[in-house]
């Protein structure tokens, strides 16, 4: 009941968001390994093996609905697909040789430079300049149409980073990613939400396979997250389309500054 309740919250927040629930299956573990005998067999490479097999399910349910509502942006999602998916492999390698404090301790400084990323100001599409190099957009949301502009070298450069930050700590991407796409490429909120789902099943897919292969996926446990992560997705991805975001990132905000510091603690006790 747990687990279904984990992958339920972990799918719907992840979703609403554009978090992929990276953020809270993996501090969840973290905190039930500390507390919870049962849950002693956790380490950080099953811990992060877990996460990104069960964003397959939460990716792909919340994709599906947000692709039928027209709100993907699939080229988009290509390009930074570029350099995240071998980021994600190349991140999922480096995981094995992480120590269970240590990840502990970088997961919460993480969480809390996500959390500052929410704070910075949003730049608005008409005040963006036009780059050379660059994938030109214009969407048309509740009958406003906006464009963006998006560099190519630069957008592949940050995606393997948010590839490689998602293989080694197992939050998806989508925390690092809809905040750049926001704040730095001006991509209305719903847009980036929507392509950060797409993004994050498959950079998910490349990844959680690395970590099975090496071993890191708790299957049975794993296999009771599935059902709570596929409808909380599918949930998640509606409600986007029909509230403002703006109270449910707050929420998050608050849940990221108290999770971060709370694993910071544990990690340097």
């Amino acid at each position: 009941m747990i687990m279904l309740l984990i992958g339920l919250t972990a799918g719907l927040l992840g979703s609403v968001a554009g978090l992929g629930g990276g953020t809270i299956i993996v501090p969840s573990l973290l905190l039930l390994e500390a507390y919870v005998p049962e849950f002693s067999w956790v380490t950080p490479q099953k811990i992060v093996g877990i996460s990104l097999f069960l964003m397959i399910f939460t990716g792909l349910s919340s994709t599906i609905t947000y692709v039928k509502g027209n709100r993907t942006d699939v080229k988009l999602g290509g390009l930074l697909l570029i350099g995240s998916l071998p980021g994600g492999i190349v991140g999922s390698l480096l995981n094995q040789y992480i120590h269970a404090d240590a990840f502990t301790l970088w997961f919460g400084i993480l969480m809390l430079l996500v959390t500052g990323l929410f704070f910075l100001p949003k730049r608005q599409g008409s005040k963006r300049t036009r780059f050379k190099w660059a994938l030109s957009r214009a969407v048309t949301l509740d009958g406003e149409t906006h464009e963006y502009h998006v560099p190519i070298l630069l957008s592949v450069v940050l995606s393997f980073c948010v590839g490689m930050l998602s293989g080694l700590f197992g939050i998806g991407g989508g925390s690092l990613l809809v905040p750049i796409m926001i704040m730095f490429f001006a991509i209305p909120p719903h847009v980036a939400t929507a392509t950060s789902m797409f993004i994050i099943f498959a950079i998910s897919i490349f990844s959680s396979f690395t970590h099975i292969v090496l071993g890191h996926v708790e299957w049975l446990y794993t296999l009771f997250l599935i059902p709570g992560a596929w409808i909380g997705g599918t949930l998640g991805a509606k409600l986007n389309q029909r509230l403002n975001s703006k109270s449910v990132e707050w929420i998050l905000r608050v849940l990221l500054v108290i999770i971060g510091i709370r694993l910071i603690w544990d990690g340097v006790r």
